[in-house]
């Protein structure tokens, strides 16, 4: 009896922890410390052939409005190229900019990259390259905290910039998506604490 309800317990911690930090990030999604930087990085999601997602293009199109509103100079568009295309999901994204009126010389690209963590790798060292030391973050609300988190131990002065035209809106894509980035946000905060031992 007594050891089932060490077992209880546990489990009931467990529980608060992983909705603790699903709170934690919903709370954070809401954060915009949008002001004048170097570059502004825009995380990558997915493209096809041809085109760029709807997710990512809303990504896109808010680096444009920083881009026009003076936030930034330059615009980095990150993401490899994925499993069917010949293009980069950065180039698309672009073509993409590039059709918005945002000039060629002012977009850079890490074309590398198949997840998060590499976007940003990638991106220190391509800012390294260009001595640029600060940058604005941008991508969906729910997924800002886990790149916040890792630009930090990157060692990017990083600002987070959650695009306001995300295609997660409603209950039925942002639960899945809050629930995706919770159990990568737990991972990643227990994969970092134990690379530092």
């Amino acid at each position: 009896m007594k050891k089932l309800k060490y077992i209880f317990m546990i489990i009931l911690l467990v529980i608060v922890y992983i909705l603790a930090n699903a709170f934690s990030i919903l709370n954070y999604s809401y954060k915009d410390e949008t002001q004048t930087a170097d570059i502004a990085i825009v995380l990558g999601a997915a493209a096809y052939p041809h085109s760029i997602s709807l997710v990512y293009q809303e990504r896109v199109n808010h680096a444009i409005d920083l881009y026009n509103e003076g936030y930034v100079d330059k615009i980095m568009m990150t993401g490899g190229i994925a499993e069917g295309n010949t293009l980069s999901d950065a180039y698309q994204a672009k073509q993409y900019a590039i059709s918005c009126n945002v000039p060629e010389n002012d977009i850079l690209l890490e074309e590398t990259s198949t997840i998060t963590q590499e976007n940003l790798e990638n991106a220190k060292t391509i800012m390294d390259t260009y001595n640029y030391t600060t940058a604005i973050i941008v991508s969906d609300p729910l997924h800002m905290k886990r790149a916040m988190a890792m630009a930090k131990d990157i060692g990017i002065i990083a600002y987070t910039s959650p695009t306001p035209t995300t295609r997660y809106q409603t209950i039925n894509t942002k639960l899945p998506f809050l629930a995706r980035e919770t159990i990568y946000y737990i991972g990643y905060k227990w994969y970092h604490l134990f690379s530092q031992i």
